[in-house]
């Protein structure tokens, strides 16, 4: 029988809660992708510009879980999760009846980023745990949401199918069915600290300048914006440095972001997320153009190495293994980019980034986790899966600037370089 936790909870039904709330968020990556080709069709939308329902769903995720990390230290968790219910409602119904790329765009972004504060409720949650079960309650949280991954392409597939590609696009929605059950382990958390409003807009307008630049060329953004861009990526870098430099204790704390072990995990996640999300992009158009498969064949294709995944970050979550991964997903994509090898190949290089994205929440959670004091916890995982998550944005925009001049498959070849860098720097996350 599991161990009792306080109230008579146990060890693992905190880790399948919080899975349960972190995992549908997987759905706005996954299971869009595989929604992509349909949600081009249906809107008779450019696909080089239809990487944005991609790109600002990692931003926005991203930008969604730092926020609400920093604030679930200010003013609890249990505040971040019901504003994070009514954010990611209101982005449901934005994209469900979103007329055209635009305002779905603008939905999309809505949606992330309420399901960005529930994950970092989640995050935050499951770092604040006693050391001494934390680790199983991060692998049972990595097993659920390696499950949620492991569904989501099949049910971007069968959504798309039988219902609407609009439908596959909210399912992120879902975690608001785990708020209830969440909402009693967040009882006595939270701190009540400050919150660097500056430091906040700083990080998010640099962040979004610099996917904006990296697709420039995509949007055909004229000279003069495209260097607007580079200076105000330039100039925001500069102002958050000096804003760590003089707030120490503000939205980017400087005792988390200068720890190297907070820096690697961040290179590594970003490096595999970046591998996923170009993956995600690709790999569903080049099985729908060049092999004629249907959404639910690629969903039904995509779900066995998933499965995988799932198995891998429950039971076998180590440094090792993540850098093994990685870099057999690098080599993988690439090669089924450069010399094609049928639809087969295309399927087994995404399942193994799969299989990377799951193994990383777990490794990089636990070792930041077990690093960072309690009362910056929030923050640090907000932080961190900012890193994973504009990683991720940059994977999708940089794949679809580049699918135009080198085609689909040399685009995936290109965007095989962050997660073998990820895979080469990972061994040291066993250090930390």
């Amino acid at each position: 029988m599991p161990r009792t936790l306080t109230g008579g909870d146990t060890v693992t039904a905190p880790g399948l809660r919080l899975g349960a709330l972190f995992g549908p968020a997987v759905f706005g990556v996954t299971a869009a992708g595989v929604a992509l080709p349909a949600v081009i069709a249906g809107l008779r939308a450019d696909p080089a510009a239809a990487t944005w329902v991609l790109t600002v769903h990692a931003l926005a995720l991203g930008v969604g879980t730092a926020l609400f990390g920093r604030l679930a230290d200010a003013v609890g968790v249990r505040a971040v999760l019901w504003s994070g219910s009514a954010i990611t409602a209101a982005g449901t119904v934005v994209c469900l009846f979103a007329p055209g790329l635009g305002s779905l765009v603008a939905g999309r972004a809505l949606l992330a980023l309420g399901s960005g504060a529930l994950a970092a409720g989640g995050l935050a949650l499951g770092a604040a745990t006693d050391p001494e079960r934390r680790p199983r309650v991060l692998a049972v949280f990595g097993a659920v949401i390696a499950v949620f991954a492991a569904a989501a392409t099949f049910a971007g597939g069968v959504v798309t199918d039988v219902l609407s590609w609009r439908v596959a696009l909210v399912l992120p929605v879902l975690s608001i069915l785990a708020v209830p059950l969440c909402l009693p382990l967040a009882r006595a958390h939270g701190a009540r600290q400050g919150v660097d409003v500056l430091g906040a807009l700083l990080l998010a307008a640099t962040a979004t300048a610099g996917l904006v630049l990296i697709q420039a060329r995509t949007l055909r953004l004229p000279l003069a914006v495209t260097l607007a861009c580079a200076l105000a990526v330039a100039a925001g870098a500069i102002a958050l440095w000096r804003r760590i430099a003089t707030r120490p204790d503000g939205f980017v704390p400087r005792d988390v972001v200068t720890d190297p072990r907070f820096l690697r995990a961040a290179a590594v996640g970003a490096g595999v997320y970046a591998g996923l999300f170009a993956t995600m992009y690709a790999v569903p158009q080049l099985l729908a153009r060049e092999h004629h498969w249907g959404v639910l064949a690629v969903g039904a294709a995509l779900l066995p190495g998933a499965v995988l995944g799932a198995v891998v970050s429950r039971v076998a979550a180590r440094p090792a293994v993540l850098a093994a991964v990685a870099i057999a997903a690098a080599v993988t994509g690439a090669a089924a980019g450069l010399v094609g090898g049928g639809p087969w190949g295309l399927v087994v290089g995404a399942s193994l980034a799969t299989t990377g994205f799951a193994t990383t929440q777990v490794v990089a959670t636990g070792r930041v986790s077990a690093a960072v004091e309690p009362r910056r916890r929030g923050a640090a995982m907000g932080l961190l899966n900012l890193c994973f998550f504009v990683g991720g944005a940059a994977g999708s925009a940089l794949a679809g600037a580049l699918a135009e001049p080198l085609g689909l498959g040399g685009a995936l070849a290109v965007a095989a370089v962050p997660p073998l860098l990820a895979g080469l720097l990972a061994p040291g996350l066993r250090k930390s």
